[in-house]
């Protein structure tokens, strides 16, 4: 059971270890962009285009509880569920295999819990995170913990290279999980969430809102938001110039700095210069470059195009992100 890109290593590697998936259960298609074109879910995708070599079912419900679905389920009496990036399966689902349902998680549980854990990793500057497999139970990423594996997170790392090595990373945890489920070497661990803060233990879906960038914080804060959601879904920001007009824009990669180059006195939080090929803005104690943008509705861009289409900025005394 999974959407996104992430499930489909972890099914690829269990088609290649020779276990028998019968059915694979994702998302409906759905309508997107300008044409409003159906859309198909990354695991169906990859399903259709290997169901030249084996068949297997792909199964789309609207509701997870549907009479038809669940019966559609049970006739495949299947010893194992595994989940990997879905939704919160009915228990009525997850207790229906023999041997359980378990699901993979993109961190070292019970740290970030949720829908965004490889991003919320970064924006709260771990330095290692990892892949777990866990049981699932009544709530949302609480269950017994089956295995674990981490890596570190380096210092300039961003969503985009992290998730594609968790994904590896967990295809090959998934395929030991089932075979120690299988032989029965597997003995689940209870989640210990003692000394963790909520911000350690939460990774909420993200939105306009907590992927907007406040500059009122430090650089270090807000450099690790962007490479935190660099290059998806990107952090936010918007440009006020002196004459009042805004500049709404996605901001894809910085460099930090502990110092501000314009002197504290004269510096407010957001506060932002052009000087020659460079966008430095303020932050609570030192300042960040912005090196990588996209203006709303143009393509992303280096800071000297943006500024080579914005000639006027470098002039502007008053640019403040807000």
């Amino acid at each position: 059971m999974g959407t996104p890109e992430f499930a489909v290593g972890p099914l690829k590697a269990l088609l290649d270890a020779g276990y028998d998936i019968p059915a694979v259960v994702t998302v409906p298609d759905k309508p997107k962009g300008r044409g409003l074109q159906l859309s198909q879910s990354d695991i169906k995708k990859f399903v259709l285009e290997r169901n030249a070599l084996t068949q297997i079912d792909i199964l789309q419900p609207e509701k997870l509880r549907d009479e038809n679905f669940l019966e559609k389920l049970k006739s495949y009496d299947a010893d194992l569920f595994i989940v990997v990036a879905f939704r919160m399966l009915p228990e009525v689902v997850w207790k229906m295999p023999r041997l359980g349902t378990f699901n993979l998680h993109a961190s070292l549980l019970p740290k970030f819990r949720g829908a965004a854990p490889i991003n919320w990793a970064i924006i709260q500057r771990e330095k290692e995170t990892g892949v777990t497999t866990f049981f699932i139970d009544e709530k949302i990423d609480t269950g017994k913990i089956l295995l674990q594996e981490k890596t570190p997170i380096a210092e300039r790392e961003t969503v985009e290279t992290l998730h594609d090595r968790l994904m590896e990373m967990g295809s090959r945890l998934v395929v030991k999980t089932v075979q120690g489920i299988e032989d029965g070497s597997i003995s689940p661990v209870p989640q210990n969430t003692e000394g963790l803060t909520p911000q350690l233990m939460q990774a909420p879906k993200l939105n306009k809102t907590n992927c907007h960038i406040d500059f009122t914080k430090s650089a270090e804060e807000v450099d690790a938001l962007v490479r935190g959601l660099s290059p998806y879904p990107a952090a936010l920001a918007t440009l006020k110039t002196g004459s009042g007009e805004t500049i709404d824009m996605k901001i894809f990669s910085t460099n930090k700095s502990s110092e501000n180059q314009c002197g504290r006195e004269h510096c407010s939080t957001g506060k932002a210069r052009i000087k020659g090929k460079t966008i430095t803005v303020c932050c609570q104690d030192g300042e960040v470059e912005i090196t990588s943008l996209q203006p709303a509705g143009k393509k992303r861009m280096g800071a000297v195009d943006f500024i080579n289409g914005h000639k006027i900025l470098t002039e502007d005394n008053n640019l403040l992100f807000i």
